[in-house]
């Protein structure tokens, strides 16, 4: 039997240590919602309120997460936005116009409104359902 030095125990306990890191990195699984879940808005649109808590940032007093569930061919209207948010789509792609500006938001993509400063209505293009995941960050 061969003996055993420090960097072959030191690459053993490392390897050891890791196992159960790589057991455990498994993808996220997507949010998905029945079609009762959350409030309609719109024919095919239905907005799912996840939580919201006051904000520890001196511009904002509250902070709200909520999903926006877009069935495939529904849009939502252009709306001039109420308060400043981030966007994130966490799961299939929406046609967006902003201030007449046209582009793509695909899984994984984020992108900002601002408080009366931008209009933005959104268009499931694709065959499945598209969620965008919105963080209001509100002044009153």
């Amino acid at each position: 039997m061969e003996a055993v030095n420090r960097r072959t125990m030191l690459a053993l306990g490392l390897t050891t240590a890791a196992t159960p890191l790589i057991a455990w990195a498994t993808p996220a699984a997507a949010q998905t919602y029945g079609p009762d879940e959350g409030e309609e808005i719109g024919p095919g649109v239905r907005v799912v309120a996840l939580g919201e808590r006051a904000s520890v940032i001196p511009a904002y007093k509250m902070v709200k997460l909520r999903d926006v569930v877009i069935q495939a061919g529904a849009k939502t209207p252009d709306n001039m936005m109420k308060n400043d948010m981030l966007c994130h789509m966490t799961e299939g792609e929406l046609s967006v116009v902003q201030n007449e500006k046209k582009f793509t938001v695909k899984k994984g993509d984020v992108w900002t409104c601002a408080n009366a400063d931008t209009t933005e209505g959104t268009q499931n293009t694709s065959n499945s359902v598209a969620i965008m995941r919105v963080i209001d960050l509100m002044t009153a």
